[in-house]
């Protein structure tokens, strides 16, 4: 009970970024006085919060306002897309001090690509200037399916070779770090709830556009992971929803020509390029492709939203920023039109703060938010 409360007065501070007095800190989490006092205390002792200045409350003596202290700890983070790899090291309120990219290896050699991972993680975190005793953990953000129980990824589709593949625990062997392994749209969703477009609400999904599409629901404040870790896999709901299909549809009209057919997930993103610039540039095939698939992806979330009543919907991803201009433009009408959104509450659609490397930042932030937020369940008896 001492760590949840310790975790409802940290997560307290960090949502106000000017910072909260022990009097604001008892009025937003209902703990007693002396229970806050003696929390922060400890968070003062340890470092993870810091004192930064007064403010006047009219009468009396002016409050001392407590802060979270950016640099009392960091997080690793790793986003494994068939495409690219990005890793990131991030303070205690989300903020990349560090990061690096390399393409994913497109040979079917899972080993070889854990073996370049291990080593980015180790320069990364060498040459960040980060003290290594500071770092709280590795976080692992991976197309799914994975089971987060035995650290496996099993089998993605987009991965040639990965068929049973130990990354959590070979990572964990290799820098030296507790790692924790979670599906990419998982991670992202988290992240936005960390540091993101989301850090006001607690319901809210996350859909994610990348060679693949997935979405992260929220609610209540609790990332939902299903049964197996695997919740929001919806790729066979979303057939007609990836770049691969994006790109065989824009031959097939002739948009683009055939040599854009692509071979891997590098080359995926490539044509898809193509085909949004043919989109800016006035063509209106290509432009209709688009626009059909903002479509399609609307409906989803819309149904999607009302079947766990989110106020929020957040759009992010490698390949948004493609799409972003075209689906902003037609999503938001989608939503407020829909028969499913519930009337008694407006859905906002945005799109994600944490730009490209949100898989990244969400994978550093599972360590973060597993260790320093609120958790309800570890208020459960086993």
């Amino acid at each position: 009970m001492g760590d949840f409360n310790e975790s409802v007065v940290l997560d307290a501070i960090r949502r106000v970024p000017d910072g909260l007095s022990r009097v604001e800190l008892v009025e937003a989490t209902g703990l007693s006085a002396q229970t806050v006092s003696n929390i922060c205390r400890r968070l003062l002792n340890t470092g993870l919060a810091r004192e930064a200045g007064t403010r006047s409350s009219g009468s009396g003596q002016p409050r001392r306002l407590l802060q979270v202290n950016a640099d009392a700890r960091y997080a690793v983070g790793v986003h494994l897309d068939p495409a690219v790899v990005t890793f990131v090291v991030l303070d205690l309120l989300g903020k990349v001090v560090a990061r690096a990219q390399r393409s994913t290896p497109e040979a079917a050699d899972p080993d070889h690509t854990l073996i370049e991972m291990s080593e980015s993680i180790n320069a990364l975190v060498r040459d960040s200037g980060v003290p290594r005793d500071k770092i709280l953990g590795l976080g692992i953000a991976a197309p799914g399916p994975v089971d987060v129980t035995s650290g496996l990824v099993i089998a993605p589709p987009e991965l040639a070779g990965w068929g049973r593949v130990r990354l959590r625990d070979y990572l964990a062997e290799t820098t030296g770090l507790p790692v924790l392994l979670d599906k990419d749209v998982t991670a992202a969703a988290v992240a936005e709830r960390w540091a993101g477009a989301a850090t006001n609400t607690g319901n809210f999904l996350f859909f994610y556009l990348g060679t693949g599409s997935g979405m992260g629901l929220v609610v209540d404040d609790v990332v939902l992971r299903g049964f197996s870790g695997n919740a929001g896999e919806v790729g066979g709901l979303y057939a007609a929803c990836t770049t691969n299909a994006l790109v065989a549809e824009a031959i097939e009209h002739g948009v683009l020509g055939p040599e854009f057919k692509p071979v891997g997930p590098r080359d995926a993103e490539q044509s898809l390029r193509h085909l949004c610039r043919h989109a800016s540039a006035g063509n209106v095939t290509a432009g209709e492709i688009i626009d059909r698939w903002a479509v399609r992806v609307g409906r989803g979330v819309s149904a999607a939203a009302t079947l766990v009543d989110a106020e929020m919907i957040v759009f992010g991803g490698p390949i948004w920023p493609l799409l972003a201009d075209r689906f902003m433009a037609i999503i938001p009408g989608i939503v407020e039109s829909s028969p499913f959104v519930e009337r008694i509450h407006p859905t906002e659609v945005t799109t994600t703060g944490l730009g490209i490397d949100v898989g990244a930042i969400g994978a550093a932030c599972l360590v973060l938010d597993q260790i320093l937020s609120v958790q309800p369940q570890s208020l459960l008896l086993g």
